[in-house]
C-alpha cells in the first residue's frame, strides 16, 4: 500500500468510525493504542484462565477450579467495555484473533498438562503484569484527561490486584508441616 492510498484509507476511517471528541488527537491515538494493547492482554488472559480452569487436575480441584472460573468471569467482563472506550473517543479497536495475538504481552501456554500450582503461579505473575499495564494506560488517560477511561481503570486494577492475592495465597506453602 503506498503512503497516499494509506492515508486516504486513514482518513476514510476516521469519517466513518471516528467518533467526536474534546480530546485532542494525539490524545485520542495514544490512549486508544494503551486500550487496544490492554484489550489484547485482557483476551489473552482470559483464555489462558479458561484453559487452566478446563484442564485443572488434582486434590483441591473443586476450589481451583471454581476460583478460575470466577476469575475467567470478571476478565472477560473487562473486553466490551474496554473496547467501547476506544470507540467513545473516536478510536478503532481490535479487529481479529491474529491482532489480539501480535499486541499482547501474556505469553501461551499450550502445554498438555501444568501442575495445579504452576497454573496459579502462572496465572498470578500475569495478573500483575495486567495490573502494571493498566497503571501505564491509566497514566496515558490522566494526561490526556480521559477521566471515563481511568475511572473504568482504577475499579480493574483494583480487581487484577483482588485476583492476584487469591492466587498468591494459593499457591504459598502450608506453614506449620515439617517447617
Amino acid at each position: 500500500m503506498t503512503k497516499a492510498s494509506s492515508e486516504a484509507k486513514s482518513a476514510h476511517v476516521k469519517e466513518y468510525l471516528g467518533t467526536p471528541t474534546d480530546l485532542p488527537a494525539k490524545a485520542v491515538k495514544e490512549v486508544g493504542i494503551g486500550l487496544g494493547d490492554l484489550l489484547a492482554d485482557t483476551f489473552a488472559l482470559y483464555i489462558k484462565t479458561k484453559n487452566f480452569h478446563w484442564h485443572m487436575s488434582g486434590r483441591q480441584f473443586r476450589d481451583y477450579h471454581l476460583l478460575l472460573d470466577e476469575q475467567s468471569d470478571q476478565i472477560f467482563a473487562m473486553t466490551d467495555p474496554l473496547a467501547e472506550r476506544a470507540r467513545k473517543i473516536g478510536e478503532t479497536t481490535l479487529h481479529s484473533i491474529g491482532e489480539i495475538s501480535r499486541r499482547t504481552k501474556i505469553a501461551d501456554n499450550d502445554a498438555l498438562y501444568v501442575t495445579p500450582e504452576d497454573m496459579l503461579a502462572e496465572l498470578r505473575e500475569d495478573n500483575l503484569a495486567l495490573t502494571t499495564h493498566m497503571r501505564k494506560v491509566h497514566a496515558l488517560c490522566d494526561e490526556a484527561g480521559d477521566i471515563a477511561s481511568a475511572s473504568l481503570l482504577e475499579n480493574w486494577i483494583d480487581e487484577t490486584e483482588r485476583r492476584t492475592w487469591f492466587l498468591f495465597e494459593a499457591t504459598r506453602p502450608a506453614f506449620g508441616k515439617n517447617s
